[in-house]
């Protein structure tokens, strides 16, 4: 299903309605979805590379949309399911903490999950459910989000074909080496 699911995306590049489609698949990712833009993007870009940025707004500001819907989820159904279940098992105290510690890394979560391979949805809901403040939600999601994008429609812009490979199979790893250098950057700054 999954594979049906990725070829009727791909499909969908073609269409006189792709940006529509590019906006509909980037908001549903960023909270339930399992098939990133990034799909559709590359090959919409390839077609038209004079729309690259375009394409990139696109995706950036339909995925920080469908990201305020996913922590809708994980705000609203957490109050009324997750916290009465937790209380009854005698964890609301644990939760509480964990909220505390999530939030206190809360950017960097997001930022992780909005330019590396790690499901966003996971983290627009997480942050919802930990009550993340959402101005510090919304601003790290459209920094992360904008990066990852535009990043794509760079690549793509800049070299063409060629990097399409590149992008659907090693752009993640990438992502996640410049994060992980980033942190210990950070980690060695502040602590050496």
């Amino acid at each position: 299903m999954l594979r049906r699911l990725y070829d009727w995306t791909m499909s969908q590049a073609n269409s006189p309605y792709a940006l529509w489609i590019l906006a509909a698949v980037a908001f549903v990712e960023s909270s339930v979805f399992p098939i990133p833009p990034d799909v559709l993007m590359i090959p919409m870009i390839l077609a038209a590379p004079h729309r690259a940025w375009l394409i990139a707004l696109v995706a950036t500001c339909a995925s920080v949309l469908g990201g305020m819907l996913g922590y809708g989820i994980g705000y609203f159904f957490y109050e009324s399911l997750g916290q009465p279940i937790l209380e009854s098992l005698g964890k609301a105290d644990s939760m509480a903490e964990f909220n505390d510690k999530f939030n206190g890394v809360g950017f960097w979560a997001i930022l992780i999950a909005g330019v590396t391979p790690f499901p966003y949805k996971v983290i627009t809901i997480m942050s919802g459910w930990t009550a993340m403040p959402i101005w510090t939600f919304i601003i790290t999601s459209i920094v992360a989000r904008s990066l990852r994008f535009f990043v794509v429609a760079a690549l793509l812009k800049t070299f063409g074909a060629p990097i399409r490979e590149f992008i659907e199979k090693r752009l993640g790893l990438v992502f996640t080496v410049f994060v992980a250098l980033l942190l210990g950057g950070f980690f060695l700054v502040k602590y050496i």
